[in-house]
């Protein structure tokens, strides 16, 4: 008979992927009718699978919840899963409030900040970034460069992009999700 494996996470996990689901609910991925759920739980599951621990993971959950739903604060991440969590999903927001400023403005804030951030959130960013980097590369593959027509950024700008988030990530910190990503981004850029 098996022995009983100990539990790998608490309730507040159960209770961000409830709360995710909820506040998502009515998002869908860029272009692709794609449940946005799918990306979160990517996410979160890639950081999982890296180390991170349930903080992080449930950080990973809520990592756009403040940039993308109307009226979020960090004040309901920070009631609801810890100021730890409300404080890795602060930083990994590029604008929280509304209307954001324009994208390459926030980009270039985001880009700055990024550099000097613990390794606990580059982590996530990390996995996020590699998700969304996968997803176009994946998406390319079937639609062509008309990809690119479902960003606000033209496509230079992207591809600036996520060569600079490598360069932001780098600064200090190494993992080999940033070798993963870097791989992805490459791809990305070949045409």
């Amino acid at each position: 008979m098996a022995r009983p494996v100990e539990a790998q996470y608490t309730e507040r996990l159960d209770q961000a992927l409830g709360f995710v689901a909820a506040a998502f609910r009515h998002h869908i991925r860029k272009g692709s009718g794609v449940p946005y759920l799918s990306h979160l739980l990517q996410v979160a599951a890639t950081v999982a699978e890296h180390g991170g621990d349930e903080e992080q993971i449930v950080a990973a959950l809520c990592h756009d919840y403040l940039e993308d739903i109307a009226g979020a604060h960090p004040d309901d991440l920070a009631s609801r899963f810890g100021e730890r969590v409300a404080r890795l999903v602060e930083g990994l927001s590029d604008s929280t409030g509304q209307p954001k400023p324009p994208w390459k403005e926030r980009k270039l804030k985001y880009l700055a900040r990024l550099r000097a951030e613990p390794a606990e959130l580059k982590l996530i960013c990390a996995a996020d970034k590699l998700h969304n980097a996968s997803a176009i590369v994946r998406d390319r593959r079937q639609v062509g460069e008309r990809v690119w027509e479902r960003f606000n950024p033209t496509r230079e700008e992207s591809l600036w992009y996520y060569r600079e988030v490598l360069v932001s990530l780098g600064t200090g910190w190494q993992h080999p999700l940033l070798d993963e990503l870097t791989s992805v981004v490459d791809e990305l850029h070949r045409s």
